[in-house]
């Protein structure tokens, strides 16, 4: 028996036992008629330009979707994320997006009946397999009035024609142009660029979120707008934790790099003008080590709210320490180191120790301090050599010392002063010289200054750096503002700095306990969007960041995640993307990234540009 004819057989068998069902009214012939024309109308003799037509709602419908059926011809004219007008017969136009589809369906059948399933498997291409069409959901985005969208106050009423949204229209409406490229995007037939903006102040000073899990494609993301953004005139100063970027001035190596670079007709490139700064007496990964400059940390600097959260002092601790906080600020008073005059006993008066820590108080004038209490404490020997304080000091802070109220708990004072001389001996505090940053310097022209951290093991260090970095760069861009406001001539220019492993730095998990830390970053944050300052927060364990943090980003640059509570709780904190695009985010491949900026009317699914310079693995 032939296979044809096994297969006529099969069906017969199956029809056998079904009656014959008889219609007591027949179809009228002018409707018998139009249904057998149907057969014969040709795509041409409707409209060459239109994809299909909306068809009514059901129970199931809800506002700001509709159903569009499209002949099988054109559904691969409708890709996903497609921009299309709704030509409604009411005279309305709308503009809408294919969130859905379009998948194929029989006409006129149910896909799942038995008789559509055995012309599918053991048809093979015989005249039983039945003709289809396509269905596809829309989602409307407002009416289309003179080439802009407004609020739609009404629905797409069925048989609505729908037509593809051109080129041109597609990429104003999007809002895809911009001075700084991050990849490519279809929509549509369309390949679109997808820019971000830095010349707005309502764009890229808002800040960004970059998140995925490893081997996704956020150090490429990174690189590649630091690169593209100093081109666009961006300085930009990266937090390093790892040192991959420690060598991003030269050129590209990667072969598969190489080759998605070459499918965009661009050549491997470094990034000009890079610095790399890294803790004295710590190792930096750059291959060239006369681009290497030195820093230390400045005690002064820090908040001593800040400096207790970070070092994750437990109460006891906590309060020693400020205890001796205090004992020092009093000696410093009263050895005239500060203040020593009247203006800077008035900036004394108005010192805000929530952002910044007492003028001129090294972290070995609090090491001498608690040294001497915890001999008092102990009735131990008193330190044969003071670490900061002068030999000749020794009597006034015995004084102090001997006049300081409930001062108790050896074991507490120990435990601090351990804490304490692990930091001294890093020898990172207070080193002076060659070891002070020039933030000025770094602003002010298109450089990259690479901070890198990957030398210093301990995060409480790497945090430490990061707060005190952050402020004074914070307060750099706060005089470039000024100066930029009070000269016309001077074009306002953003700075980019960008945090890796995030949230090591703001954890969900000590949020809690680091109240002051988290208001510094929130105020630079809240502030900085007015000064041209943005921050980019980028993490491969975005559930390890606290709501507080998310609620600062405005801008999202999402690649591959497949947890779905991390993705869960995104959706709760991130309205742009819609619901579509978080069911996509965990099959992203490589290098793939759902976007979502604020100069942007929809998050797209986006092919990230390749990084053009160098990237060194992390061991």
């Amino acid at each position: 028996m032939t296979e044809q004819a096994s297969t006529n057989q099969f069906i017969s068998d199956r029809m056998e036992g079904i009656e014959t069902v008889q219609i007591h009214k027949p179809v009228p012939t002018e409707v018998s008629a139009d249904l057998d024309r149907l057969d014969d109308v040709t795509l041409e003799e409707i409209d060459e330009t239109c994809l299909g037509w909306t068809t009514f709602d059901s129970t199931g419908s809800k506002d700001g979707t509709v159903s569009l059926l499209l002949p099988k011809e054109r559904l691969n004219d409708l890709p996903s994320q497609s921009l299309v007008t709704i030509e409604s017969p009411d005279k309305r136009v709308y503009l809408a997006a294919c969130i859905e589809g379009p998948f194929s369906e029989p006409d006129g059948l149910r896909a799942e009946m038995p008789v559509i399933v055995t012309a599918t498997v053991r048809g093979r291409g015989l005249a039983l397999f039945p003709k289809f069409h396509g269905r596809a959901g829309l989602e409307v985005m407002g009416e289309y009035r003179n080439g802009n969208v407004g609020a739609a106050s009404y629905r797409p009423l069925p048989n609505s024609r729908v037509y593809p949204l051109p080129k041109d229209d597609a990429i104003r409406l999007l809002g895809t142009e911009g001075n700084l490229p991050i990849g490519h995007t279809f929509v549509g037939q369309h390949d679109l660029t997808l820019h971000a903006r830095t010349d707005v102040k309502s764009a890229f000073p808002r800040h960004l979120g970059i998140l995925g899990t490893t081997g996704g494609g956020k150090s490429t993301t990174v690189s590649g707008i630091v690169v593209r953004a100093q081109e666009a005139g961006v300085p930009t100063i990266l937090f390093d934790v790892e040192g991959e970027y420690a060598a991003m001035f030269e050129p590209t190596d990667d072969q598969h790099m190489t080759a998605a670079l070459s499918s965009y007709d661009l050549k491997p490139r470094g990034a000009k003008n890079v610095t790399v700064y890294t803790l004295v007496g710590r190792e930096t990964r750059c291959p060239d080590k006369a681009r290497v400059k030195y820093f230390g940390l400045t005690f002064s600097e820090l908040s001593p709210y800040a400096i207790t959260e970070i070092l994750e002092l437990n109460e006891a601790q906590s309060q020693r320490f400020w205890t001796a906080y205090e004992l020092t600020k009093r000696a410093l008073r009263e050895l005239k180191i500060y203040p020593t005059n009247a203006d800077e006993i008035g900036e004394s008066l108005l010192l805000d120790e929530m952002e910044q820590g007492w003028p001129k108080m090294r972290l070995g004038h609090v090491y001498d301090m608690i040294r001497m209490v915890a001999a008092k404490v102990s009735k131990n020997a008193e330190p044969e050599r003071l670490f900061e304080f002068k030999e000749t000091d020794r009597a006034k802070i015995q004084q102090i010392v001997a006049n300081a109220d409930g001062l108790t708990s050896a074991p507490s004072w120990w435990g601090l002063q351990g804490r304490i001389n692990g930091l001294i001996r890093l020898k990172i505090f207070d080193q002076g010289g060659t070891s002070a940053l020039d933030y000025d310097a770094m602003l002010v022209k298109r450089d990259v200054s690479i901070i890198d951290l990957s030398d210093t093991e301990s995060p409480q260090v790497r945090n430490l750096a990061i707060a005190q970095l952050l402020r004074r760069i914070q307060e750099a861009q706060d005089r470039r503002y000024q100066m930029e406001q009070a000269n016309p001539e001077l074009m306002h220019r953003p700075t980019l700095v960008i945090i890796e492993e995030a949230h090591e730095f703001l954890s969900a998990q000590r949020i809690k306990d680091m109240p002051i830390l988290f208001g510094q970053v929130a105020r630079i944050a809240k502030r900085g969007r007015k000064r041209w300052l943005s921050l980019v927060f980028v993490t491969q364990l975005p559930q390890h960041l606290p709501d507080e943090v998310l609620s600062l980003i405005n801008n999202w640059i999402v690649h591959k995640v497949t947890d779905s509570g991390v993705l869960s709780r995104l959706r709760k904190s991130i309205g742009a993307i819609e619901a579509n695009l978080w069911d996509r985010i965990p099959t992203l491949g490589a290098g793939q990234a759902v976007v979502s900026l604020q100069t942007q009317k929809r998050a797209l699914i986006t092919r990230i540009l390749p990084t053009p310079c160098k990237l060194l693995m992390a061991d």
